[in-house]
């Protein structure tokens, strides 16, 4: 097991976990209890992916696939609760916007760069991307509608009737269905529609399954033990460096959620795997929209404080450019480094709108 983790660079960032204990005991008002945490789940994140990833592949592509959906995001999904937990709102849907936008301009993009390089073009199974892009439509629809009924009844996106829970709880039971389609699919097909199964490059020994389920039970509990600190910690972080809440979910608590993804993305496509490259971020993307958003959904009912998926304006726009700007680059089955360069052009103006938009009272 410590060989499969000094495999990857990234893992070395552990070691901001004790640090943030420390920081949280000593001076909990400081910014770098924030900064500690959140660099900490990095390589917590790409530790239940390894584990996960290990026990898919001995499962098999059907079996993996619905182990995937389980654990596949669960980074996301445990800052996510906790968030939700602590009533922070406004940061769980910013966290699910940027995470599909992250995913889809700036990870997808940073592959066609990095993969582009001294290559003229790169090839990839274009039918797999593009039906996955067609199941992020059903995101678009699913965050338009609550906005649209908004506007039709009462003119504003501030208002907030009982009918608008009702519309977001059975659209969430509608997007989980659908990806049990997908899974049902996955099942009967052999493959995982979303995040396919792929080889280790220089991995000499794989995991066994003892192993591969204590790397996750170890990376779950240190994960939400992080997310508890980072949310604590998100007040005076967000005083200290002038950050809002928004940007700070839509930017920085989707990168470091994802960062492991990212990475795996991008390595992918610098070795020309550009199949890999495009289904690891598409397929991140889709299963974030239908599966982990609607869950938190689902949760806050649960709970007694119900989350609708009436999301701002702002946050709207970004996710419906992203689809479009994806199907755009992958309907062809081709890519080069001028696309991504394009794509992360995209995503910075998006992240500078955030960071512009002043906190809302």
């Amino acid at each position: 097991m410590l060989r499969v983790l000094l495999d990857n660079r990234l893992n070395i960032l552990i070691v901001a976990a004790p640090a943030a204990w420390v920081l949280a005991a000593i001076v909990p008002e400081s910014p770098w209890v924030f900064l500690t945490a959140a660099v900490s789940l990095v390589p917590l994140a790409g530790i239940i992916g390894l584990g996960t990833e290990e026990l898919a592949r001995r499962s098999g592509p059907a079996l993996g696939g619905l182990l995937n959906a389980t654990f596949g995001n669960a980074a996301e999904l445990i800052i996510a609760l906790v968030a939700l937990h602590s009533r922070h709102i406004g940061l769980v849907k910013a966290s699910i916007t940027g995470s599909i936008v992250g995913n889809l301009l700036l990870v997808l993009g940073l592959s066609f760069f990095a993969g582009g390089i001294g290559r003229r073009v790169q090839k990839f199974h274009r039918t797999a991307a593009t039906n996955t892009t067609a199941m992020l439509f059903l995101a678009v629809v699913a965050l338009v509608m609550p906005a649209v009924f908004d506007l039709a009844l009462y003119g504003t996106l501030a208002a907030h009737p009982a009918a608008l829970d009702r519309l977001s709880f059975w659209t969430a039971l509608i997007l989980i269905a659908a990806y049990c389609g997908s899974l049902l699919y996955a099942f009967t097909a052999n493959r995982d529609l979303f995040r396919p199964a792929h080889e280790h490059h220089g991995r000499k020994q794989p995991l066994s399954t003892i192993a591969a389920v204590a790397l996750l039970a170890l990376g779950t509990a240190l994960t939400t033990a992080q997310a508890e600190i980072l949310v604590r910690a998100m007040s005076p972080a967000l005083a200290a460096f002038g950050f809002t809440e928004l940007f700070v979910g839509v930017v920085v608590v989707a990168v470091i959620g994802n960062a492991a993804e990212h990475y795996s993305a991008v390595v992918a496509a610098w070795r020309d795997e550009m199949t890999l490259a495009v289904e690891i971020s598409v397929g991140s993307s889709a299963q974030i929209a239908l599966l982990v958003a609607p869950a938190l959904v689902l949760y806050s009912f649960a709970t007694g404080q119900p989350m609708s998926l009436l999301f701002n304006a702002f946050e709207i726009t970004a996710i419906t450019l992203s689809v479009l700007a994806t199907v755009i680059v992958v309907i062809d089955g081709e890519s080069n480094w001028v696309e991504g360069l394009q794509l992360m052009s995209v995503y910075l103006i998006l992240a500078i709108a955030f960071y512009l938009v002043p906190e809302q009272r």
